[in-house]
């Protein structure tokens, strides 16, 4: 009787054991909680009925579950309905920087990081919810057909872009070489104008410079890519080699939409003593970290240093203007127009499908710790360039800066 009894009490532990097991799986499975501390929201992700401050995911699988039974159209992509609802989810943080990108597009964004795609050959930007042109690229088929900076896009294929992401714009304006992309901008207040541009395939070096003469080295950087500190140092060498009388450097920056960040750090230190802060990063926590320059560069005794900015010249760009203008001083003189003001860092994560995350992760400060996003910098002396110099292939705005560093 004792063993009968010692059976079913063993039978009874074991029940309630794998009772538990079952019961824990199932709320395991079906709810969890994310806990965000230091001042952000508490955020409960479950699948079960909504209260205040949790999220619901139930909806989202009986609308999953809806499309998969009774949509008319098949068959459909569910993997496209995935990259469908991440977008969206993405999207709704209102910030134009912060961006999914299926593998295709970011397999396109980055080859134009790195100088290499299909396309029309233009950075662009959303400013006040309206699509514009941040810069276009040199070389490019955009600029070719005359778009400038600050261009506004009202239409894409003749479809409006009220409302339209980054990542749509990219992927309606990108396409093979050859093919036609038509645009409808707009320039300032006048009237809007259509534009057809055929799509090339553009390679072009981030960094190019040539000897103007007077002991003036004039050194283009178009865009900050994976290639840009390999090409900086280069030119670097071939200055220091070929310039024996180097009294001036003029950087050119103008319709450089950015790109890595470190590279602007490297650049400035081509300028800065060791050690010196080019510029700070502040997180969503309000913590702040600097980037200083660590290494010897070859123009730390310049008398004469020049930044070319206008409303194209952006993120990185701005973090190497305004790095060299607060630390050097009156020894830097920014000329042209002033710049977009673009002052957010994004990290970009690849995952192994091919897709892309560009998360908003942080903030950038120049080195006395001001912030230009959406105020851009003012230049020391202000040049504008007019759609009449444009197209008549004139730059008073260089011309100014070789006046300058004549003098």
């Amino acid at each position: 009787m004792n063993k009968v009894k010692r059976f079913q009490n063993i039978l009874a532990t074991l029940l309630l054991l794998i009772g538990a097991f079952y019961i824990g799986n199932y709320y395991g499975q079906k709810g969890y909680e994310i806990q965000i501390k230091k001042n952000a929201p508490l955020v409960k992700i479950q699948n079960r009925d909504q209260f205040a401050d949790e999220v619901d995911f139930a909806l989202f699988w009986q609308v999953w579950e809806q499309v998969r039974a009774r949509h008319l159209e098949r068959p459909f992509d569910p993997q496209k309905m995935v990259y469908g609802a991440i977008s969206g989810m993405v999207d709704s943080l209102g910030d134009p920087y912060t961006s999914f990108l299926d593998p295709t597009q970011n397999e396109v964004v980055m080859s134009a990081i790195n100088g290499e795609y299909q396309g029309i050959g233009a950075e662009l930007g959303i400013r006040e919810n309206q699509l514009i042109v941040v810069a276009p690229l040199d070389g490019s088929p955009a600029k070719v057909a005359g778009v400038m900076s600050g261009d506004k896009i009202l239409e894409i294929e003749g479809e409006n872009t009220i409302g339209i992401s980054l990542t749509e714009a990219v992927s309606k304006i990108r396409g093979d070489a050859g093919t036609i992309s038509t645009l409808t901008l707009q320039r300032g207040t006048a009237e809007p104008f259509e534009v057809k541009i055929t799509r090339g395939k553009i390679t072009i070096s981030s960094v190019t410079w040539e000897d103007k003469g007077n002991g003036i080295a004039y050194i283009r950087i178009s865009r900050f890519g994976s290639e840009t500190n390999k090409e900086w140092n280069q030119a670097v060498s071939e200055i220091n080699l070929k310039m024996a009388d180097l009294d001036a450097v003029v950087l050119d920056v103008r319709g450089n939409p950015g790109g890595y960040m470190d590279s602007a750090i490297h650049i400035a230190s081509e300028f800065l003593k060791s050690n010196t802060v080019v510029m700070h990063q502040e997180d969503a926590l309000g913590e702040s970290f600097e980037y200083k320059d660590t290494r010897t560069g070859s123009f730390e005794r310049l008398p004469k240093i020049f930044v070319m900015i206008d409303g194209g010249s952006a993120s990185a760009s701005e973090i190497l203007a305004a790095g060299l203008k607060e630390n050097l001083g009156d020894l830097v003189t920014m000329v042209g127009d002033k710049s977009f003001g673009k002052g957010t860092i994004q990290d970009a994560r690849d995952f192994k499908d091919g897709s892309g995350l560009h998360l908003s992760v942080g903030k950038w400060l120049t080195p006395k710790k001001n912030w230009v996003h959406d105020i851009g910098i003012e230049p020391d002396v202000k040049v504008e360039l007019t759609l009449e110099d444009f197209t008549e292939g004139r730059d008073p705005q260089l011309d100014k800066v070789l006046e300058l560093a004549k003098e």
